[in-house]
């Protein structure tokens, strides 16, 4: 259980100090992007300049919601303000699309109708190089506090499974910061070397429309946590194989898992027990369930168990009287016995 807890902690670690380092690195460019803009008139460099300050904004909304979401369970919230992480992560990903891609647009429209010379093109280049360098490494802090969350998954499987937001914002929103550097330096090189200043408010919209997508992204991934998502799937597996090794367990019929927060999940366990067992005997079971998977599991925060046998449990499923659809299922033995570890799988 100490060597589970500790990989949470350094995974919380990682992910709040990728967070501080986007902070740093959006502040130092958010500033020199301004004044780049300011000197050469580059709606481009106005956009990225945006576009920064925007990405600042959002790290320190996700501070805010990673320390909301530690505060302790009270009776207003009995299982704790974990959603509360998910919520300022669904509003970072509204913010870069109202505010990021919005302004990006305008400037992008209004420059391709009013061309106007870029003036020092040269402190373009320059502010770029040095924005580059700045988001190239807070994205490198972003991928390796990601990648310690991702096992042995894909990239995009892992963002889609994963429950921690910051781990995979942070690592959206710097890619899609250099992507937007790549095409601000693009559309300035061809207005320069063209003289055609319109190139720079297609910049203006090629930033548009990669903070328009990494948005959208990310509010379908915020979204989906915020409403309740289940916990990982081998998460359930996992449990639903533990409450069918415990003694007096007759079947495992299925559990509902919901992820409160990255590290905090609330499972319902569906059990079928022994007919000869009596209550202190069923009690002593749930004791030792609960104490193994917390064990085991410790971002299990809480586990309700519910007495049901086989054939009302199988009716309730069929029926869908239950109210809940649960995200695994396990299937009784022939002859009543408990269920083998190959027997369990998704629902």
């Amino acid at each position: 259980m100490g060597g589970r807890i500790a990989n949470f902690k350094m995974a919380k670690s990682g992910t709040n100090a990728a967070v501080w380092a986007a902070l740093a690195g959006n502040v130092l460019v958010a500033a020199t992007k301004f004044v780049a803009a300011a000197v050469t008139g580059s709606a481009a460099m106005l956009s990225e300049a945006v576009h920064s300050l925007v990405d600042t904004v959002n790290e320190v909304l996700l501070l805010y919601g990673i320390a909301r979401s530690a505060l302790p369970a009270d009776r207003v919230h009995p299982m704790g303000y974990g959603r509360e992480l998910y919520f300022w992560s669904f509003v970072v990903a509204l913010l870069i699309f109202a505010l990021g891609a919005g302004v990006s647009i305008y400037e992008g429209v209004d420059r391709l109708l009013r061309p106007m010379p870029i003036e020092r093109p040269w402190v373009i280049f320059i502010v770029l190089a040095v924005s580059l360098a700045f988001e190239g490494a807070s994205w490198l802090v972003g991928m390796r506090a990601f990648r310690a969350t991702k096992r042995s998954l894909g990239w995009w499987e892992a963002f889609r499974r994963s429950k921690d937001p910051p781990a995979f914002i942070v690592v959206f929103e710097d890619s899609a910061a250099i992507l937007g550097l790549c095409a601000a330096g693009a559309g300035t090189a061809a207005a320069v070397l063209t003289g055609d200043t319109r190139w720079d408010g297609v910049a203006s919209l090629a930033i548009a429309a990669i903070l328009a997508g990494v948005a959208g992204l990310l509010a379908r991934e915020s979204k989906a946590l915020l409403i309740g998502e289940r916990a990982d799937p081998g998460l359930s597996d996992a449990i639903l194989r533990t409450a069918s090794g415990i003694a007096g367990v007759c079947s495992a019929n299925s559990i509902v898992t919901v992820q409160l927060s990255p590290r905090n999940v609330i499972a319902t366990l569906s059990l079928d027990f022994f007919d000869y067992l009596r209550a202190p005997d069923i009690e002593r079971a749930v004791v030792e369930l609960e104490a193994r998977v917390r064990s085991a599991h410790p971002e299990v925060s809480a586990l309700f168990v519910k007495p049901q046998s086989v054939q009302v449990a199988a009716e309730r499923l069929k029926d869908g009287s239950s109210g809940m659809t649960p995200d695994g299922v396990g299937v009784r033995r022939e002859g009543g016995g408990a269920m083998a570890p190959g027997e369990i799988g998704d629902g």
